[in-house]
C-alpha cells in the first residue's frame, strides 16, 4: 500500500464515513441501527455549520482508498472538541491513527484552543492506549446503555501547555 496521505474533509466524504461507522461498528462492537443516522447528524450539522477559521476535519487516504478520518470542532472559546476518530481495519497498526491525532490536536493548538476533550467507549482499548500516550487523561466514565449494547462510556480531556 502506498504511504497514506491525510487531506481535508469534503462534504463528499460524508456518505462513506456513514457506511464505514454504521458497518464497522455494528460487526465490531454490535451496535444497532441508531449509531449510523447519529454519525449522519454530527456530519451534517458539520457540513453545515461549521466555522472554517476554527473547525476542520480530515480524511486519511491511500490510492484514492479512504482509510480513516478525525474531525476537531470548536466546544467552546478555549476548547476543541474531537469528533469522528476513524480507522478501517486494515489501515491499523501502521501509526497512521497517529499521524491523523497530530493533525487534529496541532490544528486545535495552533487555533489558540487550550485544550480538547474527547467522548468514546471503554471497549475502544486501541484508541484510549493512543489518547494516553498522547498526554490525554481519562476524567470520567460510567456504564450506558446505547446503540443497543451495554457499554461504558467515557470523557477525555488535554490541556495544552
Amino acid at each position: 500500500m502506498e504511504t497514506p496521505v491525510i487531506r481535508p474533509f469534503r462534504p463528499e466524504d460524508a456518505a462513506w464515513l456513514v457506511e464505514r461507522h454504521g458497518t464497522l461498528y455494528a460487526r465490531d462492537e454490535g451496535f444497532d441501527d441508531t449509531f449510523a443516522p447519529l454519525v449522519a447528524s454530527i456530519l451534517d450539522g458539520f457540513v453545515a455549520d461549521h466555522d472554517p477559521t476554527c473547525e476542520a476535519g480530515w480524511i486519511a487516504e491511500a490510492g484514492g482508498a479512504r482509510l480513516g478520518s478525525i474531525f476537531c470542532v470548536r466546544l467552546d472559546q478555549h476548547t476543541a472538541k474531537l469528533r469522528l476518530f476513524l480507522l478501517v481495519p486494515e489501515a491499523r497498526g501502521q501509526a497512521l491513527g497517529q499521524r491523523l491525532l497530530e493533525a487534529c490536536m496541532t490544528y486545535a493548538r495552533d487555533r489558540g484552543y487550550r485544550g480538547m476533550q474527547l467522548w468514546t467507549h471503554e471497549s475502544h482499548r486501541a484508541a484510549c492506549a493512543l489518547y494516553a500516550r498522547n498526554g490525554w487523561r481519562l476524567v470520567a466514565s460510567r456504564p450506558v446503555h446505547s446503540f443497543g449494547r451495554d457499554l461504558v462510556e467515557q470523557s477525555w480531556e488535554i490541556a495544552f501547555h
